[in-house]
């Protein structure tokens, strides 16, 4: 079951996550959200781990953000699909998330820092997207990743505005904690979690991390040196139940993917 959502999606990848249980969903994270303060993250030192809060607006959190279809820039609230992260690159505007995201042929919009219907830094439109060949061909759940590349905004980069996080590729899953951070379709504002992941599998690790709804798809892991190790989607498309998500272990062909898409404008 995706996570995306069934009805804003673009690229109709549909993964409606149990929609009886927003009203619990809504309240679970407000009393999380009154403790979220003592919520570290992967980069924030000791605290408790698998305990999802609404996330702060931050600087570095600016480089999370939403997709949306292009149609829905001037009504976004309520219409994100899907989250994707700023990540670096010689173009220094790229970003990345899951391939059920971005594999359609609609024309989309990252908003990064989205929050409550605003785009604090700017509405971007994503150009070029890069998607492993395994996904393309055959929708396989170890190439469930994919990078875009974005249209500079009033003469500046995506990196010059908000930064970016390292892509980084052959990391021991489990190593250190990490931080996941996503947009679920039901919210306004995204929420983070950190824990430390675990194989699932040769190609795929999994992370517990509980509400990470429909719409989390392409949140990114990142641990605490600011490099993005992991991204929600691959097995089951990210996962048949809300409190766990996977994502593919990055190897060679993600690198290989990374190569391609970090220079191109």
């Amino acid at each position: 079951m995706m996570r995306t959502s069934g009805t804003q999606s673009p690229a109709r990848h549909g993964r409606p996550r149990h929609r009886a249980r927003n009203q619990a969903l809504f309240v679970a994270l407000t009393l999380i959200a009154v403790t979220s303060a003592s919520v570290a993250a992967a980069d924030d030192g000791a605290g408790p781990l698998g305990v999802t809060a609404v996330s702060a607006a931050t600087a570095p959190g600016a480089r999370v953000g939403a997709l949306f279809g292009a149609d829905k820039a001037d009504a976004m609230a309520g219409n994100h699909f899907c989250t994707a992260s700023v990540v670096h690159s010689a173009g220094r505007n790229l970003i990345l998330t899951a391939a059920h995201c971005v594999s359609g042929d609609s024309d989309l919009v990252f908003v990064p820092g989205y929050r409550d219907g605003k785009a604090p830094y700017g509405v971007w439109s994503v150009g070029k997207r890069f998607v492993p060949q395994g996904w393309s061909r055959d929708q396989d759940e170890d190439s469930d990743l994919a990078f875009a590349v974005l249209d500079p905004l009033r003469g500046k980069d995506l990196e010059d505005v908000v930064g970016a996080n390292r892509f980084t590729t052959g990391r021991r899953t489990g190593a250190t904690p990490v931080t996941v951070t996503g947009y679920p379709d039901e919210r306004e504002v995204p929420v983070r979690c950190t824990n430390r992941p675990s194989a699932h599998s040769a190609t795929q690790q999994r992370i517990d991390c509980p509400k990470f709804t429909s719409g989390t798809s392409g949140s990114p892991w990142v641990d605490g040196r600011h490099e993005v190790v992991g991204v929600l989607g691959g097995h089951e498309m990210g996962g048949s139940t809300a409190d766990t998500s996977y994502s593919v272990v990055f190897g060679d062909e993600a690198a290989e993917l990374y190569e391609v898409a970090s220079g191109a404008r």
